[in-house]
């Protein structure tokens, strides 16, 4: 017989830990393993506990869910995610499926929606909540077959794209060595790296790159 999934909880309110916690383990076929109060805790958390699903809030302290995701991702590809958002803006689902997650439920769903990703995804499936567009995934995986032209962020190397993101994303230098496990001159060394190859020279025109690019959406400098 096939066992439990396991499941890692992160969100920085420990009573939303504790209501998906106590939800969770009333199903028969899942086990939390973990819970995680940041961003960066549960990065760390998956790569110690490998859970099938983490089970991600969107907005997160020191790394949000979308951040982590990606570091996820690279790090333990064998675990899906599932975000959690408030949002149901095109733009989120997109940058969401486009970061590795394959789970997107809404915050205002009910729990049962909860579970039913954390099932899907771990049988390799995505899944959005009811009250989202299905057609994004269509949407999403058409475009993910279809190869895009090669722009200059396709040739940077996977630590640059990295750091580039991260810088895009608001992060300081201090806290991309910090999640990246790397020294402040490292950083300092790939974004001017990155700066040369992509002849963009401050903060705004890196943003502006990335905004075009498609790398984050305008939308994501609300509060989320």
């Amino acid at each position: 017989m096939e066992g439990k999934i396991r499941v890692l909880i992160a969100d920085d309110h420990a009573v939303v830990r504790e209501g998906f916690r106590k939800v969770l383990e009333e199903q028969s076929d899942m086990e939390v393993v973990g819970e995680a109060g940041d961003g960066l805790q549960a990065l760390k958390k998956v790569k110690a506990l490998t859970p099938n699903v983490a089970l991600l809030d969107i907005a997160m302290p020191e790394l949000t869910g979308l951040e982590a995701v990606k570091l996820i991702k690279e790090a333990v590809p064998e675990t899906e995610v599932v975000l959690l958002s408030m949002h149901n803006k095109d733009a989120y689902v997109h940058l969401a499926l486009a970061s590795g997650a394959k789970g997107y439920v809404l915050k205002a769903s009910p729990s049962s929606e909860v579970v039913e990703a954390i099932r899907k995804v771990h049988s390799g499936e995505y899944f959005l909540s009811s009250k989202i567009n299905s057609q994004l995934i269509t949407s999403f995986l058409k475009r993910q077959t279809e190869k895009p032209p090669e722009s200059g962020y396709d040739l940077l190397s996977d630590r640059e794209q990295q750091v580039f993101r991260f810088l895009v994303e608001g992060k300081s230098t201090t806290e991309i060595a910090d999640i990246l496990c790397i020294s402040t001159k490292t950083v300092e060394k790939h974004r001017a790296n990155t700066m040369k190859k992509l002849d963009l020279h401050n903060m705004v025109s890196m943003v502006k790159y990335a905004i075009k690019i498609g790398l984050i959406g305008p939308e994501l400098w609300e509060d989320v």
